[in-house]
């Protein structure tokens, strides 16, 4: 039931009918839903771990707001910066590298068939910095280690969007381990770079689709669907 529940939120989430900064309220949506809040906290939750969703101390839930800007500026610089440090890093890989290179695309690969979004970006994570792992360069790698940390939240949030996204990212870390194992170091970076670039333009169109799609909303939605009761049946069919 949550795990409907959260699929039905996401689906209001991504067509703009909730707004960023769109405060959900459990009790209200749980009437709405024909369902008890515990499933609704649980859809919440997972929600958060994908990146559609912020839980605050005294506010509770909200869609999480998005900065197109911010986005442009962090995979912009990961997409300049990683390159060169997987040209530095990669012909000093060990086999005890690829080993491990190959043990994190399978557990990505396994999160992904699982639908586990909240592992996502840390896999992701994990995945690009032990590539980078050998270039030597310590300032570069911290700096790419706060971005990455930085784009964790809206990795899964572009992950979460379509199954074929998830296909592509899966498939080009596989590449990225492998153009390294053959030595085209030239091909690894060229691919990294396409990659950080095609996640950035995935999210800025998702981004501006929903904003020029959004209604103006407000809490006041949630309540009145809440006193029709045919749209609660319908709502709820979906969720149980």
């Amino acid at each position: 039931m949550a795990l409907a529940a959260a699929d039905e939120l996401r689906r209001r989430i991504l067509s703009g009918e909730f707004p960023e900064g769109f405060q959900l309220k459990q009790e209200a949506l749980a009437e709405d839903f024909g369902i008890s809040r515990i499933p609704i906290r649980e859809a919440l939750v997972q929600l958060e771990s994908e990146g559609f969703v912020k839980i605050l101390p005294h506010r509770g839930a909200l869609v999480a707001e998005l900065s197109p800007t911010e986005i442009s500026e962090l995979f912009e610089l990961r997409a300049l910066l990683e390159p060169r440090l997987l040209r530095q890093s990669a012909p000093r890989l060990t086999a005890q590298d690829y080993a491990a290179l190959d043990r994190i695309n399978a557990e990505y690969r396994a999160e992904i068939r699982a639908s586990n979004p909240g592992r996502w970006g840390e896999l992701n994570t994990k995945l690009h910095l032990h590539l980078m792992s050998r270039a030597e360069q310590p300032r570069t790698h911290a700096i790419v280690t706060a971005l990455l940390q930085n784009t964790e939240r809206y990795t899964r949030l572009q992950l979460s969007l379509t199954s074929r996204g998830r296909t592509r990212a899966e498939k080009e870390h596989m590449t990225l381990v492998r153009l390294c194992r053959t030595g085209d170091v030239a091909a690894a970076c060229k691919l990294l770079a396409a990659h950080i670039q095609h996640a950035e333009e995935a999210l800025v169109t998702f981004i501006a689709a929903r904003t020029a799609a959004a209604p103006v909303r407000t809490e006041s939605v949630v309540r009145r669907n809440s006193r029709q009761p045919r749209a609660r049946r319908e709502t709820a069919s979906k969720v149980t």
